[in-house]
């Protein structure tokens, strides 16, 4: 069997008093689309801040690529070919969509010239921009785009990185609903060229058509790993969603 490309093992995470994560255990095979559910506030924001290098775990370790990341900072970690989104991506405001795109470095953490950008980047560029359904706008200042924009701009920038895994939050929150399965086709197809995703998500929907596994949060505790199909017969994730959202439809 084929080492997982990310694997997460008894990792903890305590801010004072409050602890978030509790001996966590987790894994990602490598082109593998796994969901990353739970209530609000039960740590999967964290989870994914402790596997990129925003945050230092307390305890456990986190294997990436088969080496030792728990340590690492943010730039190490995205050199190796981990990287994430964010819930409230920030773009610059004097950068059109188009020349963020372009001067994104290959290995997700610096600029590269843009004055004269090859072909294939070029070709590369205009491909995230149509398949995002972000062309119309490729010559806005990419700070001035709608929330949801921006988070289809995060996903082309994460893309352009040639990462082994992608962690993306929440990457549906804002983004119109015409454009989810878009965005459905276009991961699967990011799938398929070998990159690993783990996604935070609240979409069921989106969960259920693009996920092949789904692991499950609640109080910093992993209660459930499984298919997306087992989860409304999960009785822990049933009364999880229920205890905060009370509302059956949360995960139906």
């Amino acid at each position: 069997m084929a080492e997982p490309v990310l694997k997460i093992s008894g990792v903890a995470k305590s801010y004072g008093a409050n602890q978030v994560l509790k001996d966590i255990n987790l894994e990602v095979g490598a082109q593998e689309i796994v969901g990353l559910l739970g209530p609000n506030g039960c740590g999967k924001s964290t989870l994914l801040n402790l596997s990129s290098g925003f945050a230092r775990a307390d305890a456990g370790s986190i294997i990436f690529g088969g080496h030792d990341i728990t340590a690492w900072g943010v730039e190490r970690i995205a050199q190796a070919g981990l990287v994430r989104t964010f819930q409230l991506p920030s773009m610059p405001h004097r950068m059109t969509v188009a020349e963020v795109l372009r001067a994104a470095d290959s290995r997700g953490v610096q600029f590269k010239t843009m004055f004269a950008p090859d072909r294939s980047s070029m070709q590369e560029v205009d491909a995230l921009l149509e398949g995002l359904s972000l062309s119309h706008v490729r010559n806005l200042p990419a700070g001035s785009l709608s929330g949801g924009q921006k988070k289809l701009l995060s996903i082309a920038l994460a893309l352009r990185t040639n990462p082994k895994l992608i962690c993306l939050d929440e990457p549906t929150a804002g983004v119109h609903p015409n454009l989810r399965h878009s965005m459905v086709q276009l991961l699967r197809r990011v799938s398929e060229r070998g990159i690993a995703l783990l996604i935070v998500e609240h979409d069921m929907h989106f969960i259920r058509e693009l996920c092949s596994r789904c692991v499950v949060l609640d109080r910093g505790e992993v209660i459930a790993n499984c298919v997306p199909a087992s989860l409304t017969s999960n009785e822990r994730v049933v009364e999880a969603y229920l205890g905060s959202a009370r509302d059956k439809g949360a995960i139906a």
